[in-house]
């Protein structure tokens, strides 16, 4: 007997809930180092432009079939398009999620190691001799990956009223005020203007390396958690009446504002210190305890600070990713919530044992690749942009002009026709470009 779909308590707690899952490490993490090694401006421009053309159609199509099936993110291909093989796009969907929180939940354990540190005194000497060592060694990253995962499985366990909606209502103003402290401190270093230079005055020359086109792109995929499957299975929790184009806008701009006000956390700090933007991947987890420790005693409190809202926007994450899964078994195992979110959440924390052991405590390599790594390419770099190009696809030319401005709630508006033009051509040709590039590139 198929169980009864649960829903969101309010309009606000599926938009506080889809946030925090947009606003997670690719807002913290992996946006102010992909805009060091992307020129700064440059990547921010065609970032936001990506964003408003690409992620905010996106965004409608995805939320339009969840709330108009009602269902996860397979089974809503299957209720919607019966006896055709569109149900792939979700099933790519759910894979992705499944996938990208197994080595998300390690990342999420250093972050838990990191504010444990800093609760305890902070982090000095090497920063990264300390990296090294913490993630090269057997169990310890093991126990944090453990508990971060914990967590979230706890939360998700609860449900989606009273846990995933209740805990989005307390984690994102805590992760407002956090953001907003530490830009507001990190501006009084010394390295203000040069940062504002960095990210707000375009140098031109820059948009001629089409590189920074496929990261800024990627970027914006990745940011609003599009192709994972999360925006079908949450707006499937919704009621019919909510309107999707204010609620996507809403999402897309405070995204944006969490992700600029990011950048204004780390890169005054850079600048202030006299480091390279382009730091990469270790940007959080080497470069800025460096920063803390050079501040003194004040470094402690602001190292603690970061790592609490960097844990915070992983959690956010991880939950959103957890609850495609378990969406997807709870309906295909016709088990209770409680079961399913067990089950899979073991399972997703064993396969990160691989990725996390792959750092340095075992040689763990596919196709020459760490473990983390192989899995963090196949994702990022071949299934959210086929499960995103597949489900725009499946919208723009199998339904009627009529049905996507219903269902996107487009119609009437003064932009529909441009929208329309939009989901048929300029999404599915941009996304396409990213797949091709992302795959010869990987």
């Amino acid at each position: 007997m198929e169980q009864k779909r649960e829903q969101w308590g309010s309009r606000w707690g599926f938009i506080l809930a889809t946030m925090g899952s947009a606003v997670g490490l690719g807002n913290i993490w992996r946006f102010s180092y992909a805009m060091g090694e992307g020129g700064g401006s440059a990547f921010l421009i065609i970032y936001l432009l990506s964003v408003l053309l690409l992620g905010f159609p996106v965004m409608l199509i995805e939320f339009s079939i969840g709330r108009r099936s009602q269902a996860d993110a397979v089974q809503a291909f299957k209720k919607l398009a019966p006896k055709s093989p569109w149900f792939i796009a979700g099933g790519l969907g759910v894979l992705a999620a499944f996938l990208i929180l197994s080595f998300y939940g390690v990342i999420g354990g250093w972050s838990l190691r990191y504010t444990f540190a800093y609760l305890t005194g902070g982090i000095t000497g090497d920063s990264s001799e300390f990296f090294s060592g913490f993630i090269g060694s057997t169990v310890s990253p093991l126990i944090w990956q453990f508990i971060f995962m914990a967590l979230t499985i706890g939360i998700v366990f609860i449900g989606v009223q009273k846990g995933i909606e209740l805990s989005s209502k307390w984690m994102m103003p805590i992760l407002s005020v956090l953001v907003i402290i530490l830009a507001a401190y990190s501006l009084t270093l010394g390295g203000t203007a040069e940062a504002l230079d960095f990210m707000f005055k375009p140098e031109w020359s820059a948009f001629t390396d089409p590189n920074i086109y496929l990261t800024a792109m990627g970027q914006a995929f990745f940011t609003l958690s599009l192709g994972m499957g999360i925006m079908l299975t949450y707006s499937s929790y919704l009621n019919p009446d909510v309107r999707l184009t204010s609620a996507a806008a809403i999402i897309i701009v405070l995204d944006t504002v969490f992700a600029i006000i990011s950048g204004l956390i780390i890169f005054p700090a850079l600048f202030a210190f006299g480091l390279d933007p382009a730091e990469g991947a270790g940007l959080v987890f080497i470069v800025l305890p460096n920063i803390f420790e050079a501040l003194g005693g004040i470094g402690t409190i602001v190292g603690l600070v970061f790592f609490i809202l960097f844990s915070l926007a992983a959690l956010s994450s991880a939950i959103s990713l957890l609850e495609v899964s378990v969406s997807y078994f709870m309906r295909r195992l016709n088990m209770s919530r409680k079961a399913v979110t067990l089950i899979v959440g073991l399972v997703i924390s064993l396969l990160g044992v691989l990725s996390s052991l792959s750092q340095g405590a075992m040689e763990i390599t596919i196709m020459g690749d760490s473990f983390l790594d192989f899995i963090d390419g196949f994702t990022g770099n071949l299934l959210l942009p086929l499960s995103a190009l597949i489900t725009v696809l499946f919208v723009s030319w199998t339904w009627k002009k009529e049905d996507i401005l219903t269902h996107t709630d487009t119609s009437g508006t003064a932009w529909s026709g441009l929208f329309i033009f939009t989901v048929k051509f300029i999404a599915p040709i941009a996304i396409l470009v990213v797949l091709i590039i992302g795959i010869l590139n990987w």
